[in-house]
């Protein structure tokens, strides 16, 4: 399944690392061996996104994943993909831009046409074929219609696709240059969140991050002094902190670091998918075999 990694250091800028394929292959037993894209998002000190992603199969250049990308942002977000829907092309590969925030998102929708058409005008955002980026449009297109509000305009394209779309999974991390937020839904794939202490559960370490699956690790050594927040999609330490967020439940952490958790979804999909529904490339993206 696609890997997700979020983290939030608000107010505070931080210098961290990434390696988005980190491990051997002999190493990843969770994961497929070709992943379909890597990208890592951040944001400069005026609130501009910077995106940094490469579609693997399409340009057969894991270097560019296994190389470290130094960088400094209050928030950060990287996703390794294992395409459901959309080939192997820049376009389709996430973290993906609008209006300033960044969305990265694991899982599968569909009924794609009527998504599309309750995207009306705000289609024109949408560049590549993901089930994913035309969500994120309509989260767009929500927050525009509530004056700018992430939490609600994302609380309602949740419910508006809960009730009318077919889902398989709908983990999604949403950034802006102070802000995250996360959801799980429903309870197909774990999302977990980790609130770090400075220098985590020792008081005098930097975070040093790596997925069991070998796949994202991530490091800063300012975070020795500095408290922060992670969402990722499975367990990236040993720290007893880790806590699975409740199926429909949404996550924010606002600009001090200061995160609440409301659930938003009491109910499965009306159009639960199950695993067999979904066509070969779609099932094996989501199970990673």
């Amino acid at each position: 399944m696609c890997r997700l990694f979020g983290l939030s250091a608000a107010p505070h800028r931080v210098h961290a690392t990434f390696w988005l394929l980190e491990a051997p292959d002999s190493l990843a037993e969770q994961s497929r061996r070709e992943p379909d894209g890597t990208g890592l998002g951040t944001f400069d000190a005026d609130g501009t996104p910077r995106v940094r992603k490469q579609p693997l199969a399409a340009y057969e250049d894991e270097d560019f994943a296994r190389e470290a990308k130094q960088c400094d942002s209050t928030t950060f977000l990287a996703h390794i993909r294992y395409a459901s829907t959309g080939g192997v092309d820049p376009r389709n590969t996430h973290p993906f831009s609008q209006d300033g925030r960044l969305f990265a998102h694991n899982g599968v929708l569909g009924d794609l046409h009527l998504l599309e058409e309750e995207l009306g005008e705000y289609r024109e955002l949408v560049s590549g074929d993901t089930d994913s980026e035309r969500f994120f449009a309509l989260v767009t297109k929500y927050v525009d219609a509530r004056g700018g509000d992430v939490g609600a305009g994302l609380t309602a394209a949740a419910r508006w696709a809960a009730e009318h779309l077919p889902i398989y999974a709908l983990n999604v991390i949403v950034t802006t240059p102070g802000e995250l937020w996360a959801l799980r839904y429903p309870d197909t794939h774990d999302l977990y969140v980790l609130h770090r202490a400075p220098g985590g559960p020792h008081g005098d370490r930097h975070l040093e991050h790596a997925s069991a699956a070998g796949r994202i690790r991530a490091r800063s050594g300012q975070l020795a002094d500095h408290p922060a927040v992670v969402v990722a999609s499975e367990r990236m330490d040993e720290d007893p902190g880790w806590r699975n967020l409740e199926p429909g439940q949404l996550l924010h952490v606002d600009g001090d670091l200061v995160a609440t958790r409301r659930q938003i979804l009491d109910r499965p999909p009306r159009q639960a998918l199950r695993l067999e529904d979904l066509g070969g490339r779609a099932a094996a993206s989501q199970t990673g075999k």
